[in-house]
């Protein structure tokens, strides 16, 4: 059953001649990506990951996940970028909003996260939450070299050892990483953790229906088996070119409208929950795409929040934007307004409605002012906010940006640009071979 609609009319018609002339170059994009023969083809191991994820791996990362949340109070993700995001993602559209100042109850752990900063204070006060608490760990590094998660692991080690003893801590610490090599894989091998591999064919903002986040969305109580199996749907929906297909149509607008001098794509949403769903996006669109001085810079907003702070921008601004929206059709709690005889605030014209129902005018009627205002309009509806519609959702934005990247002329599975900051730092920090750097980056600062 497709869960995702996507609508294009209020922004085809900004960028129609290019919308139609680049239909060949979204065929040869698609061929790239089904027949490995693009750059970065040996990074396509997501493409049919949904489909070939097996129930026996299923079956053991619930198992895992069960254990987990029998024994800890908190468990903590520790990764960055594309190590985290894509569980945060998932974990965050499916909560409770205010899961976050619930206790913990038993069998359902709070599902924190680490690794992802280099923040002292953060840190710290983490170390003061889980102090007495018992937690566990799950580790996501290919290498267990990156600064971020190494530094937070190494510490959150010391702590749960600690507070459970080291053997104990054992049992408690999971690693997700390379099948054979690196840092972690070697320390893992040493202190007998349970591991899990992420596949060399995987980049990492490509990973989140792997074990780097299913693992955790399964801690959170949720069903990995639905996310797969709505991926999957979404893989078998989207193997053929045509007007048929969601992530053609999607990659072939915004490579339009790109063509057309709209830089900026800015992914609206008006369901609070899926904020962090918006920062993996940009992960997946920034890492993917920003490269040879080339790609459409991804932004986001929640709104209607934000029209009371980037409203007046997005209305009257450079015209160089576009946006995307993700529409939730059904919410899961009906809640309507209430009627006050005094009516002060003057919104009796809205008792008996919906909250929704209220939202959606404010959807309707941004879009009509943005429209008019000269910003060109997808929308990407979602029957309701589930692991299903989710495993679609994540899947759609994959495979179109595989799509769109090949389209643009870039190597949409390569980050060059990611290396440049890490030099740097590992040069000031003096780090044992950087010798050379650091004599460098030092003369440059004099």
């Amino acid at each position: 059953m497709k869960s995702i609609e996507i609508n294009i009319q209020d922004a085809v018609y900004f960028a129609e001649k290019q919308y139609e002339a680049n239909q060949a170059a979204a065929v040869e994009a698609m061929a790239k990506l089904h027949e490995g023969n693009g750059e970065g083809a040996d990074f396509l191991g997501w493409l049919n990951l949904p489909s070939s994820t097996s129930s026996e791996l299923l079956d053991r990362i619930n198992k895992t996940a069960a254990r987990l949340r029998e024994a800890c109070e908190y468990v903590v993700c520790v990764g960055i970028g594309g190590s985290y995001l894509g569980a945060k993602a998932v974990i965050a559209a499916l909560s409770d909003n205010f899961a976050d100042f619930y206790a913990p109850q038993p069998k359902n752990p709070k599902v924190l996260y680490a690794g992802q900063n280099i923040g002292e204070e953060y840190t710290a006060e983490l170390e003061k939450l889980l102090a007495g608490k018992k937690f566990g760990i799950i580790v996501i590094s290919k290498s267990g070299t990156t600064t971020e998660p190494a530094i937070a692991f190494r510490i959150l080690k010391e702590l749960l050892e600690k507070q459970a003893g080291k053997e104990a801590a054992k049992d408690l610490i999971v690693a997700v990483t390379d099948e054979k090599k690196g840092a972690l894989r070697t320390l893992a091998t040493q202190e007998g953790y349970e591991t899990y591999i992420i596949p060399d064919n995987v980049g990492g903002r490509f990973s989140v229906l792997t074990p780097v986040g299913l693992l955790p969305i399964a801690c959170a109580g949720f069903d990995i088996n639905k996310l797969v199996a709505g991926a999957a749907e979404m893989e078998n929906t989207t193997l053929h070119p045509g007007a048929e297909n969601p992530c053609e149509i999607y990659a072939r607008m915004r490579n339009a409208l790109y063509q057309d001098g709209k830089k900026i794509e800015i992914l609206v949403n008006y369901n609070p929950k899926l904020h962090y769903f918006a920062e993996w996006w940009k992960q997946l669109y920034g890492e993917s795409e920003g490269k040879d001085g080339k790609g459409i810079f991804p932004a986001s907003v929640d709104f209607t929040t934000d029209l009371h702070s980037m409203g007046q921008w997005i209305q009257d601004g450079e015209r160089t934007i576009f946006e995307t929206v993700l529409s939730v059709k059904e919410p899961a709690i009906t809640r309507r307004i209430p009627e006050d005889a005094a009516n002060l605030d003057g919104i009796n014209y809205l008792a008996g409605k919906r909250i929704d129902e209220v939202n959606k005018m404010a959807e309707l009627g941004t879009k009509i002012a943005h429209v008019d205002g000269g910003v060109p309009n997808m929308k990407i509806e979602l029957n309701k906010l589930d692991e299903h519609t989710l495993g679609q959702l994540i899947y759609f934005f994959e495979k179109a940006c595989g799509i769109s990247g090949y389209m643009l002329g870039v190597n949409p599975f390569n980050q060059p640009g990611v290396e440049a900051y890490k030099k740097n730092m590992f040069a000031l920090l003096e780090k044992p071979g950087y010798e050379k750097e650091t004599e460098a980056i030092k003369a440059k600062l004099k």
